[in-house]
C-alpha cells in the first residue's frame, strides 16, 4: 500500500524572497553612502574623532570619513565672531551661552568699587575659536568658563578704583587692564579662544543715588567747560600781548640802534670838522657859516632881514616886521 504524499497548497514564491534578500544589502549600502561624507561650513572647522578619540581638524568643504559611526565630526565655527554679554541680553541671540537670564543680570553687573561703593557695571566679551582640538578637549564647557573669568577679572579691576573712576575718567584703563587680564587667565586654562574685545557698555551708580550722581557728573562737567573757556581766553590773549610785547622790545631796540649809529655819525663828523677847524679856523668858520646860510636862505621865501640901522619898515611877513624897526 503506497505512502500519501505531502504536497504544499501555496509554494512559496521564490522571486520575492530574492528581491527582499537584496533589500537587506540596499539598506546597508544606502546608510554606509550616508555615513560616509559629511560638509563643513565655510566659517568653521570639523575636528574628526574616531572611535571618541581626536583624529584630525578639517577645513571647510566635503570630506569623506569610515562610516557606521566610527568616525564622529564636531563643526567648531573658528571664524565666527562670538560674543558674551554681562548684566543685559540683546533679543533674539543665537549664542545660547551669549546671556543669562533676567534674574542673573542684577546679579552681574551688581559690583563694589575699591572705596566700598556700589556701581552697576554692563559690559560685552567678543572672541573667537582659535584652536578648536583646546576648546572642546582641554576644559569641560569653555564658554561658561570663559563667562565666570571674565566676571571674575571685572570684579577684581573694579575693586581695585574708587566709584568716580569706575564711573568717569577711568572707563579707558578699566577695558584695557581687564582685556589684558582676561587674555592673560584665557591662555593660562587653555580654553582654545582668543579674546579680540572687552568694551563697557553702561557704568551708572545704583538707582537710589543716580540722582546725586547725576548732579555732581554736572558740576564737573560745569567746572571742566568752564577752564576750557578759561584757558581758551587765556591762550587767545597772553599770546597776543607777548607778541606785542616783543613787537614794542624790538622797535625800541631797533631805534636804539639808530641813535646811537646817528650820533656816533655826528661825532665823528664833528670830530673831522674840528682836525680841519684846527689847521686853518678862518677858513673853517667862513665855510660853516656860508653853509649854514645855504641851508637857512631857501627857507626863508620872500623874509627881509636888515640889522638895527635901517629905520624904515621892511616888507612885512604875516603882518610882522624882520629886525629891529618899529
Amino acid at each position: 500500500m503506497s505512502q500519501p504524499t505531502l504536497a504544499f497548497r501555496n509554494p512559496p514564491d521564490w522571486r520575492k524572497l530574492k528581491v527582499l534578500l537584496w533589500i537587506v544589502p540596499a539598506i546597508l549600502l544606502i546608510a554606509l553612502a550616508l555615513t560616509m561624507y559629511y560638509t563643513v561650513p565655510p566659517d568653521s572647522q570639523g575636528v574628526v574623532l574616531r572611535f571618541g578619540r581626536f583624529n584630525s581638524v578639517e577645513e571647510p568643504g566635503l570630506h569623506f570619513k569610515i562610516p557606521f559611526g566610527v568616525d564622529r565630526v564636531e563643526t567648531v565655527p573658528v571664524r565666527r565672531q562670538l560674543k558674551l554679554e554681562f548684566g543685559f541680553a540683546t533679543p533674539g541671540a543665537t549664542n545660547r551661552v551669549q546671556h543669562t537670564s533676567r534674574t542673573q543680570h542684577q546679579q552681574e553687573k551688581s559690583m563694589v568699587t575699591g572705596d566700598l561703593n556700589a556701581a552697576l557695571i554692563e559690559w560685552i566679551v567678543q572672541y573667537r575659536i582659535d584652536d578648536p582640538r583646546a576648546y572642546l578637549f582641554k576644559v569641560r564647557a569653555p564658554e561658561s568658563t570663559l563667562r565666570d573669568l571674565s566676571e571674575a577679572v571685572m570684579r577684581e579691576v573694579i575693586g581695585d578704583r574708587t566709584v568716580d573712576e569706575v564711573i568717569t575718567i577711568g572707563r579707558q584703563e578699566i577695558e584695557d587692564r581687564s582685556l589684558a587680564r582676561l587674555r592673560e587667565m584665557a591662555t593660562d586654562y587653555q580654553l582654545g579662544v582668543k579674546i579680540d574685545q572687552l568694551q563697557l557698555k553702561n557704568v551708572n551708580p545704583p538707582r537710589d543715588v543716580q540722582g546725586s550722581f547725576n548732579e555732581v557728573n554736572k558740576a564737573q562737567q560745569d567746572r571742566e567747560n568752564m577752564i576750557n573757556v578759561a584757558n581758551g581766553e587765556y591762550n587767545k590773549v597772553i599770546p597776543r600781548a607777548k607778541g606785542e610785547a616783543e613787537q614794542t622790545v624790538s622797535e625800541a631796540q631797533g631805534y636804539k640802534l639808530k641813535r646811537i649809529n646817528e650820533a656816533q655819525g655826528d661825532a665823528t663828523a664833528f670830530n673831522a670838522v674840528l682836525v680841519e677847524y684846527l689847521k686853518a679856523p678862518e677858513v673853517t668858520r667862513m665855510r660853516l657859516y656860508l653853509e649854514a646860510m645855504s641851508e637857512v636862505i631857501p627857507t626863508l621865501a620872500s623874509t627881509w632881514i636888515v640889522d638895527d640901522s635901517v629905520t624904515q619898515l621892511l616888507p612885512m611877513v604875516q603882518g610882522k616886521s624882520i629886525g629891529g624897526g618899529k
